[in-house]
């Protein structure tokens, strides 16, 4: 009999998938392939159950000879070491990111004759309704609020993009690119208080209130299934960050991110030109061990943001606070840097790593934006966190479009830089 192979991404088996194995199972013994949990990611599905029950699940499902490990989500190796006489996949592949893999799989192929099938993708309310159920289920707190901590331990580097509202998070959750023929997207969302502040036209002193923050959280938990992190900028008074990370932590959020300052808060940009105190090591330790106290699981994340490089304190200084922070329970630390060179970044990622190889270590390339993402996982990063790009891409395109109307009078010279809004729209999934 001929070889045919199949790929799977889901953990939800619908109608679409078994027409492909009645299809499959005409050609010949059918081969699944499961993709890895690393490569799901990448391809835009985070696994709701282990890689063992996916095996499982494909395993019993009827007109399956046997099931194999997919490691990544291009085809070159598994053909090469499978050689299958024809790989079958829905012809949904043709169009979109995904075309990439396509002509991945195409190419493989040709080098010993091998044959692609693609059957009709199948289109009905039930693969819809499993559709959804999927995404309901990744949204849920309970699966959300652990996702970060399970993408650090896959990912060489976990990118975070900001979001201050559902639409910019929908943006977050939805933006795949084809690179070097393999997919790419972010991990999830950091709602920024800086972005959160000036979305409403306020200053970043801490001014907008936590119940006004968990409205834009709340905003973007409804829409996106991604882990977020929020920007808790102190954490206010120790009596008050345990009731806040019960709260952060019931509704599915996975992270809050917490810099050792206090008194009024001004935003790191101004670094010492204007006055900022940072905490002592003892009180914020302190704050650090209340919240820990204060969490019922062990998903949340409680991460130490070190000022001590914005404030010019000097590198032991901030060595000197993570290496307290961590001991006090932190669960991550944040190394935060002004300078457009990324070498006090990289001096402090190498010394941390040099006494601790486990603890996250989260970085904010705002300033040294022309460092990679695999550079700085080659330091020693977790965590990459894209602060603010979205609202500064935003504001300038949205005051040129004002000053294009006000200027002729009419909206007609500002139309080409606008995007039609039935494209916008295709991003709101309807119920």
């Amino acid at each position: 009999m001929k070889k045919v192979y199949t790929c799977f991404t889901t953990d939800i088996i619908h109608e679409g998938h078994l027409n492909i194995i009645k299809e499959a199972k005409k050609l010949g013994s059918v081969t699944i392939g499961a993709l890895s949990d690393s490569a799901l990611i990448r391809y835009n599905r985070f696994p709701t159950i282990s890689m063992e029950e996916r095996i499982a699940l494909y395993r019993s499902l009827d007109g399956v000879d046997q099931v194999v490990v997919q490691d990544d989500m291009t085809y070159d190796e598994i053909i090469k070491t499978f050689r299958p006489d024809i790989v079958i996949h829905g012809d949904n592949w043709k169009e979109g990111p995904e075309r990439a893999l396509r002509e991945n799989c195409l190419h493989a192929l040709e080098k010993y004759g091998g044959v692609l099938v693609e059957p009709s993708y199948t289109y009905s309310e039930s693969v819809s309704k499993a559709d959804r159920q999927l995404k309901e289920k990744l949204s849920m707190p309970e699966y959300r609020r652990k996702r970060l901590r399970q993408l650090i331990g896959i990912c060489p580097v976990v990118k975070i993009l900001e979001a201050h509202s559902g639409l910019t998070g929908l943006i977050a959750e939805k933006t795949i690119v084809e690179r070097k023929g393999k997919l790419d997207q972010f991990d999830g969302m950091w709602v920024s208080s800086l972005c959160d502040s000036t979305d409403r036209g306020k200053p970043d002193i801490e001014l907008v209130d936590m119940t006004a923050r968990l409205r834009t959280i709340n905003d973007i938990l409804e829409v996106t299934t991604k882990p977020i992190i929020l920007d808790g900028d102190t954490g206010g008074l120790p009596e008050h960050f345990v009731y806040n990370v019960r709260t952060l932590e019931r509704i599915g959020v996975s992270a809050v991110i917490i810099e050792d300052k206090t008194g009024l808060k001004k935003n790191s940009l101004f670094g010492t030109e204007v006055a900022q105190t940072q905490d002592s090591i003892e009180n914020f330790s302190a704050k650090i061990e209340a919240g820990k106290r204060a969490q019922l699981t062990d998903d949340f994340m409680i991460i130490a943001r070190i000022e001590s490089l914005i404030l010019e304190r000097g590198m032991e200084d901030a060595l000197k606070r993570a290496d307290a922070f961590r001991r006090a329970g932190a669960d991550g630390i944040m190394i935060h840097s002004r300078k457009k060179d990324p070498a006090e970044i990289f001096e402090f990622c190498d010394r941390f790593r040099d006494k601790d190889s486990t603890t996250p270590i989260v970085v904010v390339p705002t300033s040294f934006n022309s460092v990679t993402e695999e550079e700085l996982a080659g330091h020693g990063v977790n965590i990459v966190i894209y602060a603010n790009q979205l609202m500064r891409a935003a504001f300038p395109a949205m005051q040129k479009t004002a000053v294009t109307i006000l200027e002729n009078h009419r909206a007609l010279e500002a139309d080409p830089d606008l995007m039609p809004f039935k494209e916008i729209i295709t991003l709101i999934d309807e119920l």
